[in-house]
């Protein structure tokens, strides 16, 4: 490849850790594209960094917040690293997640590139535990919260989410909760999907966090100190205004309920010295014991009110802890529901991927069915042309024409039973090739191949020219009764008969030992009786020769063969001999029975099947 780009920090993590064995190995020389600083940090933790590799990025510029960290950014750094040309006829890897923006292939594949496509991660719209949506509804019902969202593929997955698990209110009050996303894309995908309140913070961690500050520093509110109640307030007088408390200096409202006005000091003064002294004494007695009812009432009362509460209290406490008690059972009701809505989303999950893989494969023997049923003509007429070609391969090889009458008569029987209008073509050529193979005569290759063996198998013994078998003379005894009998034949007498058998006997015997011949071949003479074995080797190699030239077709190596055999019996062996005439007459059977016949192909048949072949 002569570049590879990385659309985000995830494709860098998980190219690198499905290829751990042989990342830490990039080479130096393949350059390496990223769309943002997040993606080149992810690089630098593989050890994929600038100096020592070539990482193309888009520029930050002099304005960080105008920086722009796309697609588009990114192919405007390619353009000005590799310039406008530089990716004519080259590879382009793209590591990416599955689907995503296809603007950067495009222009990519408009500069000449060739692009390919390598899915390191698979989106998908995610499910949140029970929990989750728990802590989602109590954001949404008034705390302060904020959205995160880094892809407009996260906007659209978190309103699905929204329009399965939340009521139109929360949905309302989600579509106003402040939402941060680093890119402007992004922001107009959220304001499509009915948010309203969104903050653009631009690429880059920092800037995001930055952003959520701001945001959290806007929600905050000052504090209110307010005054602690004083020492002397008990929790039944936290509800009295403040009117109604005593002042210092000031008279009570029990003191100034009476309805005689308030007497001086010095007449009340005058008032107790005038009393008696008895009335004086039982007045302080009955002040005394008013004094200590009201203070036994206030004591009785204080005990029985602080029983009461602390009946309260505990009524309270335990009216708690039921309530605990039932909150945390409906907790672990709630978990054991989500659990078996989770097992039974897993178990629809796995049922629809299984009915997927049903569907798929039904999908796919249907088009096999189809396949099949469209094909059927091409695949008979496939079949019929290969036939057709091996009986023509062996029509020319042998010479057979009783095969390829078989083979065509086979070829029209398949077709036969095709509707298709180019069989009727194919069997129209394939009948004008079985009446022409019916016309061409037939020549007897087995019959001559059989002369031929017979002519091998008399070779070792014909006789040579120059060693005729003169069979020996045995010397024969004259019986008595025979010369008897030949001198009265003779009407000669006895002596003169055994003379004339003797000298006879004895000239037979002297014209064995030398016999005079006539040889007009100065080789067959030269020829020891040692080297006659090699004569008739040579001569069994041309007649092997001509049977297979015969059997192969070959005109030409068949009649050089047997001239050769023929010269070769007329020059070295005895052309005296009957056995040597023989196998001449066997030689030349087969030279005439051989002569070249001109077989007939099988070319219209043939050229038929190309044709429709070359039209389909």
């Amino acid at each position: 490849y002569a570049l590879v780009v990385f659309v985000s920090p995830n494709a860098v993590d998980r190219a690198f850790a499905a290829y751990a064995p042989i990342s830490s190995i990039w080479p130096y020389a393949l350059p390496v594209a990223v769309v943002g600083p997040a993606s080149v940090a992810a690089l630098a933790r593989h050890g994929v960094a600038a100096p020592a590799y070539r990482v193309v990025s888009p520029a930050g510029g002099a304005d960080e917040e105008a920086a722009r960290f796309d697609s588009e950014a990114l192919y405007t750094a390619l353009e000005a690293h590799f310039g406008a040309d530089g990716f004519a006829g080259k590879r382009v890897l793209i590591v990416r997640g599955d689907g995503g923006r296809e603007w950067l292939a495009d222009r990519l594949r408009e500069a000449g590139a060739e692009v390919e496509h390598v899915a390191a991660y698979r989106r998908a719209v995610p499910e949140p535990p029970m929990a989750a949506w728990t802590q989602v509804h109590a954001l949404l019902a008034g705390a302060p919260h904020a959205w995160l969202v880094t892809s407009s593929e996260g906007v659209r997955n978190l309103a699905e989410l929204a329009r399965e698990h939340l009521t139109a209110g929360e949905i309302a009050e989600l579509h106003h909760a402040p939402l941060v996303t680093p890119h402007p894309r992004i922001a107009e995908t959220a304001r499509g999907m009915g948010f309203d309140r969104i903050t653009l913070s631009g690429a880059g961690d920092e800037r995001i966090v930055e952003a959520l500050e701001r945001l959290a520093s806007s929600v905050v509110q000052p504090v209110q100190n307010h005054p602690a109640p004083g020492p002397a307030q008990s929790r039944m007088t936290d509800s009295n205004n403040s009117g109604n408390v005593a002042q210092p200096g000031a008279p009570s409202a029990g003191a100034t309920s009476g309805s005689s006005p308030v007497r001086p000091a010095w007449a009340a003064a005058t008032s107790a010295s005038a009393q008696p002294s008895g009335r004086r004494g039982a007045g302080t007695a009955l002040l005394w014991l008013v004094v200590a009812l009201v203070a036994g009432g206030a004591g009785a009362g204080g005990f029985v009110l602080n029983r009461k509460l602390d009946r309260v209290d505990q009524q309270l406490v335990q009216h708690q802890q039921a309530a605990d008690q039932q909150m945390a059972a409906l907790r672990a009701r709630a978990d054991q529901a989500a659990a078996g809505a989770q097992q039974i989303d897993r178990q629809i999950a796995q049922l629809e991927g299984k009915i997927a893989d049903a569907q798929t494969a039904q999908q796919a023997l249907a088009q096999q069915y189809a396949d099949l049923a469209k094909n059927h003509d091409e695949w008979t007429l496939a079949e019929v042309g290969q036939m057709l070609s091996s009986a023509s391969e062996q029509l020319q090889l042998t010479g057979n024409t009783q095969l390829a009458l078989f083979a065509l008569r086979s070829a029209d029987t398949r077709l036969a039973a095709t509707a298709s209008p180019q069989a009727l073509v194919v069997r129209k050529a394939i009948a004008h090739d079985i009446e022409k193979l019916q016309a061409a005569p037939s020549t007897d290759l087995a019959g001559l191949a059989i002369k031929l063996d017979t002519a091998l198998g008399e070779v070792d013994s014909l006789p040579l020219a120059g060693e005729e078998i003169v069979a020996r003379t045995k010397p024969q005894a004259g019986a008595p009764a025979d010369i008897g009998k030949i001198a009265a034949e003779n009407h000669e007498p006895r002596w003169k008969a055994w003379l004339n058998t003797f000298f006879a006997g004895i000239g037979r015997q002297i014209t064995s030992l030398v016999q005079v011949r006539r040889v007009d071949n100065a080789d067959a003479m030269l020829i020891a009786p040692e080297e006659g074995y090699f004569v008739r080797e040579n001569l069994k190699m041309r007649l092997v020769s001509a049977r297979l030239s015969l059997l192969s077709r070959n005109q030409e190596a068949l009649k050089s063969d047997l001239a050769a055999a023929d010269a070769a019996l007329a020059r070295y062996f005895d052309s005296a001999s009957k056995d040597t005439r023989a196998v001449r007459d066997l030689v030349k059977q087969v030279q005439d029975g051989s002569k070249a016949v001109v077989l007939p192909n099988l070319d219209t048949s043939l050229q038929a099947i190309q044709q429709y072949k070359s039209r389909g």
